[in-house]
């Protein structure tokens, strides 16, 4: 790129002033907003090891902060942990996952349609609908109190819970404060540039046009990589209406490519997936990760039709 080291060092020590700055703005906002986290916002939470939680395991860390207390001693930092927060309705530890966007805060979040439905988040790793009550209960408390990270949230509710504790036994806050070079991409998501369809990031308005007009960034409205782990059956075909031929038949000359449903449980599959893509296809507009007038979107058009 024709950049030097200390280029890059310069550089990363210029983003690190504008975060300081956009950070003491939201530390601004704290001290209002520890009176009403007692009445909006009152779970027990705690930051467990990632990998253990993965395999069922609640596991803290050691009193050094440097691993995990299993005996994997799997290491402890801040992309391996998991914040949990205790479920009043299951009665067990829920996990958290951080702000989807802090670019532009919704007007409400919205539960993800496969959760509500006791099933997999197909999305999972930028799905912007919320996997659980508490998980929408805590985006809404961090929206509302512009709180942008979760060891902010997770410090109030420790000094609210144990105002006799140390200030050092806040997991993570010193040694996390200890800075690293950042590149400038590592906040295209705080300066605006950060497409969570995709997962990726611009450095331009110019380079961010260019993405969201591609045909590759809109097809991800209405397909994602794991598709084919997370459905049963086929994409739907253009019609959402039962095969005749396959129900009296229970089979179709046209196969794989007739299309009408062949069945109901495929039909139920095509009525859930259409709705998922709607409400990814809203969330995008909202976002404005597409055109205001974008409206055609080629084979998948017939998705968005109101009539059945």
């Amino acid at each position: 790129s024709g950049m030097t080291h200390e280029d890059i060092v310069q550089e990363s020590k210029k983003f690190w002033q504008q975060m300081e700055a956009h950070a003491g703005k939201a530390n601004n906002n704290m001290a209002s907003a520890r009176t009403p986290i007692s009445n909006t916002f009152d779970l027990q939470m705690k930051f467990v090891c990632g990998q253990c939680w993965r395999n069922g395991q609640v596991v803290e860390p050691d009193k050094d902060l440097k691993y995990c207390s299993a005996k994997a001693h799997h290491c402890w930092t801040k992309e391996r942990r998991v914040l949990l927060v205790m479920s009043k309705a299951k009665k067990k530890w829920v996990s958290v996952r951080p702000l989807p966007s802090i670019r532009n805060f919704p007007q409400q979040y919205d539960l993800c349609i496969h959760a509500q439905n006791g099933r997999k988040c197909q999305y999972v790793g930028n799905c912007s609908f919320a996997h659980s009550p508490e998980e929408r209960e805590m985006w809404t408390f961090m929206k509302e109190n512009k709180i942008l990270d979760m060891q902010q949230t997770y410090d109030m509710w420790l000094k609210k819970h144990n105002p006799g504790k140390p200030e050092e036994e806040t997991p993570l806050t010193s040694r996390e404060g200890e800075k690293q070079i950042q590149m400038p991409t590592d906040y295209a998501d705080m300066m605006g540039y950060h497409c969570w369809l995709c997962g990726k990031n611009s450095n331009s308005k110019k380079q961010w046009q260019q993405h969201i007009q591609s045909e590759k960034h809109k097809e991800k409205v209405f397909t994602s990589d794991n598709d084919s782990s997370c459905w049963n059956y086929r994409f739907p075909m253009g019609e959402f209406r039962l095969c005749e031929r396959f129900q009296k038949t229970k089979g179709c000359p046209e196969g794989e490519k007739c299309n009408f449903a062949h069945g109901q449980d495929e039909l139920t599959e095509w009525h859930d997936r259409r709705e998922v893509m709607k409400q990814k296809l809203a969330k995008a507009r909202k976002d404005m990760l597409l055109c205001p007038r974008d409206d055609d979107f080629g084979k998948y058009n017939f998705l968005l039709r109101d009539s059945i």
